[in-house]
């Protein structure tokens, strides 16, 4: 094969020297083989290294237990490996698991005890995990051995290694089994980003997750089951541990939660690598810090961390009390120099007190703030209990904590400032000797002036106020000023802006032993929202005045219509019956009802009875009451039946009326045969009394008038005979709002029948006893056959 520009010569076209060649695909896949090629040799490298330091470790153990050379260390581990039947690499594990006694041979005594075929293995992959730690430091190569190595075998197919920063935000320190580019946008989590590693970080304690899709948490890589688990040294939190599975994570074993608690710890040694403050970072020095504490005018301590023997967190030392600092206990600064946390503040170790916040900031280095945080400390066995503006921040190993001590003037101060703006009240004192004025905050917005604007003295206020308020704001100067007497007055101020404001201001003067005038003090206060209120209310009783006189008006002339239409009605005797009428209006004369009803003798001898009751009260049920009742008088004349009378008279109630709604009862008695005609438009049946009986009436279908355009109404008939009563009344006689209908009608119906005596007093004894509790008319109409 030639190249150059002679390899087109045969075929008369001319290649520039300097142009670039393409390659041919066949160039590309030997270089994408070659690539991949040396991508194996380095990982197998990797794995080889990893390999070779857990057994360098492991012949520095036979080295230092049985006094061999390095050589001599390398032919006994081969020799024990090939005498047991295992790997050298598997050997090694063991005897560094038996020298070291550490997190990781915990894990695998556990797995020992379940069964010691899985020992081995379980060893092989943390003590390889390890020694790509102590090899490379690298939280890159730390990933993808772990996920080689520990998680793998698991049935994991990723690993992420989180770092957390100072200012709470996370970074993709590692990662193994992740795409690239889905790395590159997840290289950095802002603060505040909910993500699996920021719960885990928050709570503080490994989470697992199901399937990452269905917990609503995002994070980087597909779905799937998902654990992360907080990685830390010495109670501080350096980062997160997040191990993926391809398929929804069913719960594991507590041996493997252990093993993944040993790889996360395994994390936090290259998460730290002696910063402090997440890779790449610098760890701030103490020196630093209490230099800084030392700059602050609050009290200000300078924490280190009390490690036990086995890392964990037990206390905190107070390295540094700033100058500035006061113990709320009254102890001088070298009593709390050097002490520990609990020893010297011992009440402080409740739930969610300080050393409880102490300890969350020194884990996951957010911050803490509290405006009011109560301290309750013991001065000679007394409980005291001050209130405190606290913050608590990490640098490096160390935390600061700063308190502000709340004093009962600084209280009062702000106690004052709300209480003045809450009342629109702002206070004032002036120097008439200097002419110095001193106003609160709340009394600028009150004029609506700038804050830095010049006070307005009194002797100015009427240039700032209505004209019609000059007098008597001249008036309340002349008392305050010259008379040095206390004054207030209330006038209206205008702001420059043009808006008008009400004002009351209340002054004092202020003199000396010899009765000179020294300063005034006093305060205004905005009273807009009373005074447009007490207009608004002086109106609303003037309108409310004259609704009332009107409706008794209304009332007056409906109860004069009531009882012109039906005066109190004698009893009467006609065509072999007696006729009896009680009628009673409410004794609310403002709720005059709309009951009626009639006794006629007609044309024919026949004898006309109607009771009905107009929906509603007032003025409009008493012209509907006299609508109804002289319609029904000039229909009967008709000769017509009681169903066809209320027919028409339901046409009465929809088209020449107002829309009356009303219900009736009417009957027509013949004297010849005794017999009664009646029909009902939505009106209690009448009651029929014979001997010691009492009876309702059948409930005849019939719709209460003016509700439908073509009702009809069912007409039925009853014979009465010898000393029959028959008792046609309205609703008002027998209902009660706490009982049902059918009682109310049983009860009318009991006392029906146990009454003797003549028509009039039967009808007495039931008006005077009913139960009613309805405060409506009451009217009832008695029939008695002589």
């Amino acid at each position: 094969m030639i190249d150059g520009p002679e390899a087109n010569a045969g075929t008369g076209t001319v290649t520039e020297p300097d142009a670039p060649v393409p390659p041919s695909a066949t160039t590309l896949s030997r270089l994408a083989a070659t690539v991949e090629k040396l991508r194996g040799e380095v990982a197998e490298a990797h794995a080889a290294a990893e390999g070779r330091a857990l057994i360098e470790m492991a012949k520095g153990v036979l080295v230092e237990r049985l006094h061999l050379g390095p050589a001599q260390a390398a032919r006994q581990l081969g020799s024990l490996a090939e005498q047991a039947g295992i790997t050298p690499l598997e050997l090694a594990a063991d005897l560094v698991n038996q020298a070291a006694r550490d997190r990781i041979t915990e894990v695998v005594d556990e797995f020992m005890m379940q069964t010691a075929r899985e020992t081995p293995t379980t060893a092989v992959r943390l003590r390889t995990a390890e020694s790509a730690v102590l090899a490379g430091g690298d939280s890159q190569r730390v990933a993808e051995s772990m996920l080689a190595h520990a998680v793998a075998p698991l049935g994991a197919s990723a690993v992420a290694i989180w770092a957390a920063a100072a200012d709470s935000s996370l970074s993709l320190a590692g990662f193994a089994g992740i795409a690239p580019d889905e790395a590159t946008r997840w290289r950095h989590v802002p603060p505040g980003v909910a993500t699996l590693a920021r719960r885990a970080l928050a709570e503080r304690a490994t989470v697992w997750v199901e399937d990452l899709q269905s917990s609503g948490l995002p994070s980087i890589g597909r779905s799937g089951g998902r654990v992360a688990i907080p990685a830390g040294t010495g109670g501080r939190l350096l980062g997160v541990l997040e191990v993926c599975w391809p398929y929804p994570l069913e719960p594991q074993t507590p041996q493997v939660q252990r093993q993944l608690e040993a790889l996360a710890e395994l994390c936090s040694h290259t998460l730290d690598g002696g910063t402090g403050t997440g890779p790449g970072g610098s760890r701030p020095d103490v020196a630093d810090l209490v230099t800084l504490a030392d700059g602050l005018f609050d009290s200000a301590l300078v924490l280190r961390p009390q490690l036990s023997a086995t890392g964990a967190l037990m206390d905190f030392r107070i390295h540094h009390a700033n100058t500035a600092f006061v113990d709320p206990a009254g102890r001088p600064r070298g009593l709390i120099n050097g002490a520990l946390l609990l020893e010297a503040y011992p009440m402080a170790s409740g739930p969610g007190q300080l050393f409880e916040k102490v300890e969350h900031v020194h884990a996951t280095g957010e911050p803490f703030r509290a405006d009011r945080m109560r301290f309750t400390e013991l001065v000679d066995q007394v409980p005291l209990t001050v209130v405190a503006s606290v913050s608590i921040s990490r640098h490096g190993d160390g935390v600061l904590l700063v308190w502000r001590v709340e004093d009962k003037a600084a209280r009062l101060a702000t106690l004052l400032q709300h209480a003045q703006r809450l009342g629109r009240v702002g206070g004032f004192e002036e120097n008439t000797a200097t002419g110095e004025i001193t106003w609160s905050a709340q009394l600028y917005s009150l004029y609506g002036l700038e804050p830095t604007a010049d006070p307005v003295p009194l002797a100015q206020l009427t240039r700032y106020a209505h004209d019609d308020d000059a007098r008597a704001i001249t008036s309340f100067l002349r008392t305050v000023l010259h008379r040095r007497r206390s004054g207030s007055v209330a006038f209206r101020l205008v702001r420059p802006n043009g808006i008008t404001r009400h004002i009351r201001v209340i002054a004092e003067p202020v003199l000396d032993a010899a009765g000179h005038l020294l300063m005034v003090r006093g305060v205004y206060q905005d009273i807009s929202a009373q005074h447009w209120t007490e207009v608004a209310l002086s109106a609303t009783r003037d309108q409310l005045a004259h609704s009332e006189q009107h409706i008794a008006e209304q009332n007056r002339l409906a109860l004069q219509l009531q009882q012109a239409i039906m005066p109190a009605q004698p009893s009467i005797e006609a065509s072999g019956l007696r006729i009896a009428v009680r009628y009673r209006p409410t004794e609310q004369h403002h709720s005059v009802g709309g009951d009626w009803y009639d006794a006629l003798v007609l044309p024919t001898k026949q004898v006309l009875i109607s009771v009905g009751d107009i929906a509603g009260h007032g003025i409009t049920a008493a012209t509907g009451m006299v609508v109804l009742r002289n319609a029904l008088r000039g229909l009967a004349a008709t000769g017509a039946g009681p169903g066809q009378l209320l027919t028409w008279l339901n046409l009465v109630a929809r088209h020449l009326a107002d829309r009356i709604f009303a219900t009736a009862v009417c009957g027509i008695y013949e004297p010849d045969t005794r017999v009664l005609r009646w029909a009902r438009a939505g009106h209690p049946t009448p009651v029929l009394v014979r001997g010691h009986d009492a009876m309702a009436l059948p409930a005849l279908r019939g719709v209460l008038l003016g509700a439908s355009e073509n009702a009809t109404y069912t007409e039925d008939q009853v014979r009465l005979e010898q000393d029959d009563t028959l008792l046609l009344y309205t609703d008002g006689l027998i209902e009660r709002r706490d009982a049902h209908w059918d009682e109310c009608v049983a009860r009318l119906l009991r006392k029906s029948a146990e009454y003797e005596g003549p028509l009039e007093d039967r009808l007495d004894a039931l008006l005077h006893g009913n139960a009613s509790n309805t405060d409506d008319d009451t009217c009832v109409v008695g029939l008695q056959v002589t």
